[in-house]
This record gives structure tokens, sequence and C-alpha cells, in this order.
């Protein structure tokens, strides 16, 4: 009879560890499935404002606060926009100053908790850069979709879709150089965002599902006059304009794709997603599994999501090693493996998402000469 009873307690016992274990697996997955639009990725570090003054502002020092470049700079119920590390200006040793350029809303104190980001635009079109826009509904299998259109003279539009911790608002960083090389622009809101319809659900699919909204898009755009599309898709919105240029029924309407650090392994990002959320490293293929049993994400692909070999258009992928999301390696790799369809530009000292930011006038050069071509 004990025998018996501690074999039971035995099996009981490994039962209830696999049943936490898969649990754990469960709320690791969140860090992807669930990352919310507009709040920072886990791997985003906080820091600490330490001052203020005429156009400076003192933040914790980091690897993050010293990246170069332009980034908006939120907290919570404020933004701004920060410019560069001020080498010149005196401060403590454990502090970093970056040049203050605006304060959109709310206000920066001592002791604020605030994170960089690659939106340094809020709002809309219209009252962040004084673009001319409307708002339109561009109808999904889900419910309607917002979107901003910026009418430009050209009927080679851009479709713009943000990725993992961003919202369409990513999409006015580079709206201006858009609007000066007359090109109409499209940015789109798609399920999960505010506004849009919610997955039934509630989890991100990593492009997976979302590139049916972008392919609304594209039928929105070829409805009202557009000959041609070019998808500008950062981070999981590139998976989708990947998707999008394979599978849609209008893909002979695509002329091109740029690809801002693009997540072209799912399971490598959420496991990085997971990892900085400080799971352990055994609870990970756990993670993997239990979004895979959660989603229907496929599993098994090495080279990214969509076969190099499929790649019908020319592609400008815009990406570089210091993105600890999404591997710039398989950007790497896909370009070697394509070199004929894509035009690699790699960018040193930028996150996830942020390589527009890290060098503006390169990005926007590189820009310039990918789409000339194409207009």
């Amino acid at each position: 009879m004990r025998t018996v009873k501690a074999a039971a307690a035995a099996v009981t016992a490994v039962i209830g560890a696999g049943a936490a274990a898969v649990a754990a697996g469960r709320l690791a997955s969140d860090a992807a499935l669930k990352a919310p639009p507009g709040r920072p990725l886990p791997t985003e570090p906080r820091l600490t404002v330490h001052g203020t003054a005429a156009g400076q502002i003192s933040l914790t020092r980091d690897l993050a606060a010293l990246r170069p470049g332009r980034y908006g700079l939120s907290g919570n119920g404020s933004h701004a926009v920060v410019g560069p590390v001020l080498t010149g200006a005196p401060h403590p040793a454990d502090t970093v100053v970056r040049r203050l350029e605006s304060v959109t809303h709310g206000t920066l104190k001592p002791g604020d908790k605030v994170w960089l980001t690659p939106n340094v635009y809020v709002g809309n079109p219209g009252a962040a850069l004084g673009l001319e826009h409307a708002d339109v509904d561009v109808p999904g299998e889900l419910g309607a979709l917002p979107a901003w259109f910026v009418p430009g003279k050209r009927d080679t539009w851009v479709i713009a879709v943000h990725g993992l911790g961003a919202t369409r608002e990513l999409a006015m960083n580079v709206m201006p150089f858009l609007h000066r090389s007359h090109f109409p622009v499209l940015a789109l809101a798609y399920r999960g965002d505010l506004g849009a319809p919610r997955p039934s659900d509630g989890l991100n699919h990593l492009g997976e599902t979302e590139w049916r909204d972008l392919d609304a898009a594209i039928r929105y755009a070829v409805r009202y006059g557009a000959r041609q599309v070019v998808l500008h898709g950062w981070s999981t919105g590139a998976t989708m304009a990947l998707r999008a240029a394979a599978h849609s029924g209008l893909r002979d309407r695509v002329s091109g794709l740029v690809l801002d650090s693009p997540v072209l392994a799912w399971e490598t990002t959420l496991r990085a997603l997971a990892s900085a959320r400080r799971t352990p490293g055994a609870l990970l293929p756990l993670a993997v599994r239990a979004a895979q049993g959660r989603t229907g994400l496929p599993g098994g692909r090495v080279a990214g999501t969509a076969p190099s070999g499929g790649l019908r258009v020319p592609a400008l992928v815009v990406h570089g090693p210091d993105d600890t999301v999404a591997p710039w390696q398989l950007s790497r790799r896909l370009a070697d493996a394509r070199p004929d369809m894509v035009a690699l530009r790699t960018v040193r000292n930028a996150p996830h998402g942020a390589m527009w930011n890290a060098d503006p006038e390169a990005y926007e050069e590189a820009l310039r000469r990918f789409l000339t071509p194409l207009m």
C-alpha cells in the first residue's frame, strides 16, 4: 500500500510540475503575443530623468541613453523629443546629457521613469507635421481599419505598417520625406491596434494573420487610384509586407518592399522577448510551443518567414547587428541569397525598429535611391 501511495504521489508531483511548466511557458509567450501597441518592449530599459535645463536633459547612464540619433522619450503621461548626446556638457559620471528638442506633452521631472522610443511624433500628420491628411477606414476581414491618408501626386503609393511595440504614429518619421517626394502615403492601424478590430483570441500572431489587413490596404489603394504600391514595414510589419507580396491577390501591384528590422524567424523573436522578461532558459522552448498552440504559428523555419526564392520584387532591408529582438544575421542571409533582389543597409547602434532614428538623413537617402526607379 505504501508503494502504491508513493507512486501516486510521485505521479501527482510530475503532473503538477508539468502543468506548472506549461503555464509558465504560456505566460512567457505573452511577451510577444500580448505586446501592447505603443508600449515599450521588455528589451527597452527604463531610464531615470536626473534633470532638465535649457535644451538639455540628463538621463541615467546606460547604453540605451548613449545611442546616437533622434528619439522620442516617453513616460507615464509625457512625451518629448531628444537629439544627440551632448558630449561637452558637464554632468555627473552616472548620467548622460542629450539635447532636449521639445516636450510634446506632459512634464519631465527628476526621478521620472522614461524610455526611448522610435516614435518621434505623436498625434496625427496634421497636428504633428502640418501635413494635409484624411482619416479613412479600410474595409478589413474583421471590420474597419483606421488609417491616415496623406495625398501625393504620384500613382505609386507607399503603404506603411508598424510592428511590435509601436503604433501607426511610427510612419510619421518618414512621412515628410515621402511627402516631399510626392508619394501618397497610407499609414495603417491593423487588428489589435487602438480603434481597430480585436482578433478573436486577443493575441498578436506576429504577422502571420495580420498580413491580411495589409492585403486589404492594398485593395483600398488600388480602388482609389494606386497603379503600384510600395510596402514599408517595420518589425512584424515587415513580416506582413513579405507575406502580402507573396500571397496577396493583388501582388502584381506590389513594386517594392522596404523592410526595417524585419522579423524573419518568429521563434527567435519570441525567445528574445521572453528572455528579456527574465524567463529561465529551460522554459524558452515551452514558450515557443505555447505560442504555436495558442496561435497556430508555423514552426521549423530557419531562414525566415518568406523563402528567398519566392521574393518577386526589389527589397530594401534596413537592419543592424545591435537589434536584440530580430537577428540581423537573418537579414544578412536573405541579402546574400538574393543579391539580385535585396539591398541591405546595415545600421549600427540602433535598437529594434529604430533604424531611421539612428541616422535620419542616411536612412532617407537610402530610401530615395531605392524608390527612384519605382516612381
